[in-house]
């Protein structure tokens, strides 16, 4: 009886291993990063550092591995019964053929409103263009001053600054304090950005580049940096920015709009430093070559004078007659100097005569012995014209105080005047009985007339 089962070319069988190996990789080559949310239970970390537990939501679960070079970066320890929100890599433990999660990165499942608003604001700014290469300003060849705006006490500017003195210490770092997460993280983000670009535009400060990033977080620890505000103010940056916001994983607005998005602060460090070893390397290549190019410089040099000393002649004899020139030479000007100096002296004492005998001193000897002469004669006559001018003037006063009325009251004669201070020459201008004034030498009278005769006989 033959088997009903038997087959010339029997199915494949396959051990547990290669099969929970091929589930493995079918998972893993069929799904992509993905997104789940649900509740905690179960949670587990052994020494490893390792995390374990279970994602369940109503009616499911699933295990779930966080390894720790990955769960480092979460800035919160997971407890049981909270609510999550997984980054993750679908995959196969192929030990017991669990089906689990990779766990790349670890929220709060509330961060799921801001992915939204992430993914709109991505969208909006893609359409305006704030992305496109041709806006993004090309990073400088060299740097010796940077601007790194970040938090002070954080651990990205700790790696940036290790980097740089690992690399390249000569660069100079200008760090504008800021904070990087909660709320007005962005507006402190935004006002350094513009003041860095100010003081630079100012020239109060060189900057080549800026730094602008943190270290890793949540997605609503890193929100400052998907802020439309923080987007805006990278695009209108007239320095170059690099943007180092968080891990590898992590992706930002600002990463997307910068000029150039490092993977981690250090990275960002790294891309505008150069290394000085490298630098040294070179520099020792340069020098070697420097080296090589004057050796060969000195010994072409070498040959050349070797070449021109053979055909160089003893100069001795040819030293020896331009000495001998070189005396007569000296003799001759010598003579020449004093021939042209006693010239000189010679033609100095005749024009030193000469200015004497045209020297104008004699005349204002004179001249000043003639007005000395004039000034006594002028002297002399004004004081013969004042005696004559007294003279005239005493005469002339005898005779007008002769003539003077007041002489003639002084004899005892008197002025009579009306009451009009009219002076009366004759008796029949008054009457009988008008007052009239007698002027004396010495005072006046108050008259009234009693009697007027025009008789000169009748007084």
């Amino acid at each position: 009886m033959s088997n009903p089962f038997a087959n010339d070319n029997p199915p494949q069988t396959l051990s547990v291993s290669q099969l929970n190996r091929q589930a493995r990789t079918l998972l893993e080559s069929h799904f992509d990063f993905v997104w789940v949310e649900g509740e905690i239970s179960n949670f587990a970390a052994p020494g490893s550092g390792h995390w374990y537990f279970s994602l369940k939501d109503g009616s499911a679960q699933v295990r779930c591995a966080m390894f720790r070079t990955r769960n480092q970066r979460v800035k919160f320890k997971p407890e049981n019964g909270d609510a999550i929100r997984l980054r993750c890599r679908v995959s196969l433990y192929e030990g017991r053929g669990e089906f689990q999660l990779i766990v790349e990165h670890l929220e709060h499942a509330g961060a799921g409103a801001l992915q939204a608003a992430f993914e709109r604001l991505k969208e909006r700014l893609l359409a305006e263009g704030l992305f496109n290469p041709e806006h993004k300003k090309p990073l400088p060849q060299s740097v010796s001053q940077l601007g790194v705006i970040t938090s002070p006490t954080g651990a990205a500017i700790h790696d940036i600054l290790t980097v740089l003195r690992r690399r390249c210490p000569a660069i100079a770092v200008s760090v504008l304090p800021v904070a990087v997460q909660g709320d007005g993280a962005a507006a402190e983000i935004v006002a350094a950005i513009e003041s860095a670009n100010r003081w630079h535009r100012e020239g109060k400060i060189h900057l080549d580049a800026l730094i602008v990033g943190r270290g890793g977080g949540s997605l609503e620890d890193l929100w400052a940096f998907n802020e439309e505000i923080v987007a805006r103010a990278i695009a209108a940056s007239e320095l170059p920015i690099v943007s180092a916001v968080g891990h590898e994983v992590d992706f930002s607005i600002a990463d997307m709009v910068a000029d150039h998005r490092a993977a981690t602060p250090s990275a960002a460090a790294e891309l505008l430093s150069p290394d000085q070893r490298e630098w040294q390397q070179r520099l020792t290549q340069i020098e070697a070559n420097l080296v090589r190019l004057i050796k060969r410089k000195l010994s072409d040099a070498a040959t050349e004078l070797e070449h021109l000393r053979k055909r160089l002649k003893h100069p001795g004899a040819q030293l020896r007659e331009q000495a001998q020139r070189l005396d007569d030479l000296e003799q001759r000007l010598t003579q020449a100097q004093k021939n042209l100096l006693q010239r000189r002296r010679s033609e100095l004492a005749l024009l030193e005569s000469r200015l004497q005998a045209r020297s104008p001193l004699p005349r204002v000897q004179q001249l000043q012995r003639d007005t000395a002469q004039l000034q006594q004669r002028l002297e002399a006559a004004m004081q013969h014209k004042l005696a004559q001018a007294g003279d005239r003037l005493a005469h002339l006063a005898q005779m007008l105080d002769s003539l003077s009325p007041l002489g003639t009251l002084q004899r005892g004669y008197a002025i009579v005047t009306d009451s009009a201070g009219k002076v009366i020459t004759d008796a029949s201008t008054v009457v009988k009985g008008d007052l009239v004034e007698a002027r004396l030498a010495k005072g006046r009278l108050a008259l009234t007339v009693s009697e007027a005769s025009s008789d000169p006989e009748q007084v």
